[in-house]
Order: structure tokens, then sequence, then C-alpha cells
């Protein structure tokens, strides 16, 4: 069983997304906002963070915390899930992901399919995101 933590604002989409992923076996905490993130992953490590791109006080503000969990040494995968291609005609893809401008391991484009968001889960915690507690 892995700890995860969903970052989103919409509070439907990820009250069932942590629904799919505690059917997996995870254990899932939400946050709603970005704001107080790093607090949280400081008091106990995610295995996996889920993180969507937009919030309210920002269309990049995803973005901008997966840089600051890099700069603050974090070491924890993170999984992007973005609707920017559909609000902003950018073509972001995973070509965009680096280790200073995106440093996420892989990404998911919104509307997500739960079984996806399972089987990426499941992917990316095969392939080493998994850490110690």
């Amino acid at each position: 069983m892995a700890y995860l933590m969903i970052v989103d604002d919409d509070e439907d989409f990820a009250s069932a997304a942590a629904t799919a992923l505690r059917a997996a076996g995870h254990e899932v905490e939400i946050a709603l906002e970005t704001t107080d993130v790093l607090e949280r992953m400081a008091k106990r490590k995610p295995d996996l963070v889920i993180l969507d791109v937009m919030f309210p006080e920002s269309s990049s503000a995803g973005f901008d915390l997966a840089r600051e969990i890099r700069q603050a040494g974090r070491e924890v995968s993170v999984l992007m899930l973005t609707a920017v291609n559909q609000k902003f005609p950018l073509g972001f893809s995973a070509l965009d992901i680096d280790d200073h401008w995106l440093p996420v391991q892989d990404f998911l484009e919104k509307p997500v399919d739960l079984d996806a968001l399972r089987r990426k889960v499941a992917d990316l915690l095969g392939s080493g995101a998994r850490t110690q507690h």
C-alpha cells in the first residue's frame, strides 16, 4: 500500500480519484489548494503526488509547486494532471518534462479516466516511485 497525495482544486474529481485509488489499496490524502502542501509533506512524505496544473490563484500553480517540491529537496515522484492544452493551445506534452522547468515523472490529460489513473499510479509506483517513510 502506498501513501498518495492528490493536489487538485476540483473537489469532485479529487474525491472520485481518491475513492478509486483507495479501492486499489492505497492510502490517499487530498489537498484542495497548493498553499500548505510542502508543510503536509514535511509531516509525512507521500510515495506519489498527483498534481493538477491550474488552480484559482494561478493557471500555473501546479508547475510552480512541482518546482518548489524539488527546490525543497523533497524526493517524491509527481504525476501531473492537466487540462492546460484544452484551455491554452500550448501543445504541452511529455517532451516538456525536465529536471528544472517541469520536474515530474509523467502526466495525464484531463479529463482523467480513473482506470487510466490507477494504471499510471501502479506503473509509477512499480518503477521506483515508492519510498520508505
